[in-house]
């Protein structure tokens, strides 16, 4: 099967597709393709994450539970943890983790192993989508090889492309289905499937470049780009604070402006799989080519320091109140890296607990979406808020602005707030002791 016949099974949605990795890209994007029509079978490693699948049971939040209970009922969607049936797929997509090893080194051995996976099953007239974040050059560098060493002529018998994945767990207004997608092929063939593939799928417009490098690099420069705005905010929110000035009335008095700004926000640092992670693939690239990304790396340096500095903000507000920060009681809300999630992947409340425990704080954690967390090697359970909680606390801690927190009562009950995200802006009555980041 050749590129016309592929193309038309696609259109005609006979395709059955392929998604390697079921976690927070590969299961919104394998339920949106069975959602259109096609047929989709799911691959994964984790045997307990195959079973919830074929049991229709969701383990991802952007997933409506419904939804993966419908095309699971409906035969569209089967998860298995056998790659053999590589055999039965006309397009794949790649969806696996691209972690930063100890050395803050790309690590590529999931994307390796999946292309070296597939291409041990692929068939020609197959498609080959990575959407996995990663470093210009990786899908040339790693997956094409995987393929050519079977003989397979990239653009004839076998399409390949890149296509970054844009998820931002959490969001209610953009998730898989309605997010303009950029796809990079590595032949002009490769990209016109590929694309025909995500047009038949999702609702967002999808964007064609040259080549799967500029493909790569457009995902790179997006985080990269938040990474080192919220760097940019958190600098002057220190700043501010030895001012004594107001930094979030600052950042809305700027945002009034209709051009030339964009509001980003200072926090106590940041979290997720993605802007902590993604900048440090083209700091490691670009060494290749002898060049030192000083932006980015100033920008680590920063937002890596936020953590520490929440700890030393709450260590001055204790000793503002004849307090040391060992045996404080403290009760820390939120430990998810964002809001209304309950992802603790890379979250900097994680460096502030861990910084609390070791200066021997009596810390408390509350959390309405993790029940438990690992810090320092144990297992940490959330406990519910309570007024009385809250009343017994020498310092009340809030780094995850959740929905579900009752801001009211907490401000009615906290003795003493201190407030990394902003959360209490429209709290009336606050703490006689408050304190933003």
């Amino acid at each position: 099967m050749g590129f016309n016949e592929l193309l038309t099974k696609i259109e005609t949605k006979n395709a059955t597709i392929g998604v390697v990795g079921l976690g927070y890209v590969g299961l919104p994007l394998a339920v949106e393709k069975a959602k259109a029509g096609f047929k989709v079978i799911g691959f994964d490693v984790q045997q307990s994450r195959v079973d919830m699948v074929n049991e229709g049971n969701n383990y991802i939040g952007d997933v409506v539970n419904e939804d993966l209970k419908e095309i699971i009922d409906n035969g569209l969607l089967e998860a298995t943890t056998d790659y053999s049936k590589i055999q039965e797929v006309d397009a794949v997509a790649i969806c696996v983790p691209t972690p930063l090893d100890h050395h803050q080194q790309p690590d590529t051995s999931y994307v390796e192993m999946s292309s070296n996976e597939i291409a041990k099953y692929a068939h020609s007239g197959m498609l080959v989508v990575l959407e996995s974040t990663t470093y210009p050059g990786t899908t040339e560098e790693i997956v094409v090889p995987a393929f050519q060493n079977k003989d397979f002529v990239i653009g004839e018998d076998i399409f390949v492309a890149y296509s970054p994945e844009r998820v931002d767990p959490g969001n209610k207004q953009f998730k898989t289905k309605n997010t303009p997608k950029v796809v990079g092929g590595v032949t002009e063939n490769c990209t016109k499937v590929a694309s025909a593939l995500y047009r038949s799928v999702l609702e967002g417009e999808v964007f064609e470049v040259s080549s799967p490098a500029v493909a790569e690099m457009e995902k790179i420069f997006e985080n990269t780009f938040r990474h080192i705005n919220i760097a940019l905010a958190n600098e002057m929110a220190i700043l501010c604070e030895r001012m004594g000035i107001d930094v979030w009335e600052v950042i809305d008095a700027a945002k009034t402006k209709p051009y030339g700004f964009m509001a980003f926000y200072p926090g106590p640092g940041l979290g997720g799989h993605c802007i902590p992670i993604d900048p440090f693939y083209l700091t490691w690239k670009a060494r290749e080519y002898n060049y030192h990304t000083r932006l980015i790396e100033l920008a680590g340096e920063i937002n890596n320091a936020m953590p520490e500095h929440v700890v030393e903000r709450s260590m001055r507000i204790l000793n503002k109140d004849g307090k040391a920060l060992r045996g404080a009681g403290i009760v820390v809300l939120g430990v998810a890296y964002k809001k209304d999630i309950d992802d603790v992947r890379e979250s900097p409340v994680l460096n502030i607990l861990a910084q609390l425990y070791e200066e021997g704080a009596d810390v408390k954690v509350v959390d309405p979406y993790v029940s438990s967390f690992k810090c320092l090697g144990e297992k940490i359970e959330t406990v519910p808020l309570t007024e009385g909680l809250l009343e017994d606390a020498d310092l009340v801690l809030l780094t995850t602005d959740h929905s579900d927190f009752d801001y009211e009562m907490i401000a009615q009950h906290s003795k003493s707030l201190f407030d990394t995200r902003n959360a209490m802006k429209n709290v009336a009555n606050k703490p006689a002791r408050y304190t933003k980041l």
